[in-house]
């Protein structure tokens, strides 16, 4: 069954191939960006592909953007089936060296922004009875690490508001789901680790997105609690909630690659 699905962040890393791959199958993607200009070179790039794409420029930072977006949907009577929360960004840094507002960004576009998006979609879902919101969170939000305090933080405010939102909404018929990828090789860290450190060091186990994007796909058919990838990272964030301190001085030379 083809589905309209709503992403946001959808001209670069995850989001893009997201999108190539959901337009590929015939579903249509309503693209949400910051850049208009990037929304129509998306637009021209995949206009080959059998499924529609709508680009609408919003800021997920900027409540009057969402709004327009979520009007914009009614008026061309757009399905709200599902709803993936990828726009986010990281910066890698300790809290002594760390900048406010870099921290202060992570969280108006990670969490709050998220926040909005979701509120805002979630009326039209509740309307029709039905609906599926996808967080894209991280391991970042399952297993804290030094050097990166506030991208932490920030993500497990992510999983924290998903847990929530996912009792409150059950009833309704909407799923909520929170894939937590570990590092995926994309663009993110050209900001996120400036000191190209953490990359050289990790950078054979990163996740590709293409691989990231078909097991988000695939949720979509199926949905469950939480997707965590990879798998061995998966089992380590499951040994951290069980024994957290011996994990952290077990992993201190892993966790300090950054």
């Amino acid at each position: 069954m083809k589905k309209t699905v709503w992403i946001t962040g959808s001209t670069s890393g995850l989001g893009k191939r997201l999108t190539y791959q959901l337009l590929s199958e015939g579903h249509r993607v309503v693209a949400l960006a910051r850049s208009e200009t990037k929304l129509q070179q998306l637009k021209q790039a995949v206009a080959h592909l059998p499924g529609e794409m709508i680009g609408i420029e919003t800021d997920v930072t900027v409540t009057e953007q969402i709004t327009k977006a979520m009007e914009y949907g009614i008026r061309h009577q757009l399905a709200f089936d599902v709803l993936i929360n990828n726009a986010g960004l990281g910066v890698f840094d300790s809290i002594i060296d760390a900048k406010l507002s870099d921290m202060e960004e992570m969280f108006a576009v990670n969490v709050l922004g998220m926040m909005k998006v979701t509120q805002a979609v979630l009326p039209y879902m509740i309307n029709v009875g039905k609906g599926h919101i996808i967080q894209i969170g991280s391991q970042a939000g399952k297993i804290a690490t030094p050097k990166s305090s506030g991208y932490v933080a920030s993500k497990h405010a992510v999983l924290g508001f998903s847990n929530s939102l996912r009792m409150e909404v059950k009833e309704q018929g909407i799923h909520v789901s929170v894939v937590n990828p570990g590092p995926i090789r994309t663009a993110f860290f050209d900001r996120a680790d400036k000191t190209g450190t953490y990359v050289q060091n990790v950078g054979k186990l990163m996740l590709e997105p293409d691989d990231v994007a078909r097991r988000i796909i695939k949720l979509m058919d199926k949905p469950k609690r939480e997707v965590n990838m990879p798998g061995w990272m998966a089992l380590g964030s499951k040994l951290y909630q069980l024994m957290p301190a011996i994990v952290e001085r077990v992993a201190k030379k892993q966790f300090m690659k950054k």
